[in-house]
């Protein structure tokens, strides 16, 4: 048996979670003791959506966390161009800019 080393975690991704969960809107609250970071899909005309998935996180992994989103944004934007952020209006414009479809 192959012996590993102290600063190695053998990490397990499953299928279901290796899937993804797709959210348009992230809402960062904090206390003293921790970071909550509620990360949600929200549809154009629908007026109510759901928290998919929340991370709770330590001040100090919520740092580190900013630093390695740093660090991969200037990576992508190196080998991909600026990433363009449009001018938004304060809110969530529930029709996301665009002309509201009819049926």
């Amino acid at each position: 048996m192959e012996e590993q080393s102290e600063n190695q975690i053998n990490i397990e991704l499953t299928e279901e979670v290796a899937e993804g969960v797709y959210a348009n809107l992230a809402i960062i609250t904090h206390s003293s003791s921790e970071f909550v970071l509620d990360f949600i899909r929200v549809m154009p005309g629908v007026p109510k959506a759901k928290v998919k998935s929340r991370i709770i996180l330590t001040p100090e992994h919520a740092k580190r966390l900013l630093a390695a989103l740093e660090d991969n944004l200037e990576k992508f934007e190196a080998a991909n161009g600026r990433i363009k952020i449009q001018n938004e209006p304060t809110g969530f414009p529930m029709n996301f800019g665009g002309t509201m479809g009819q049926a």
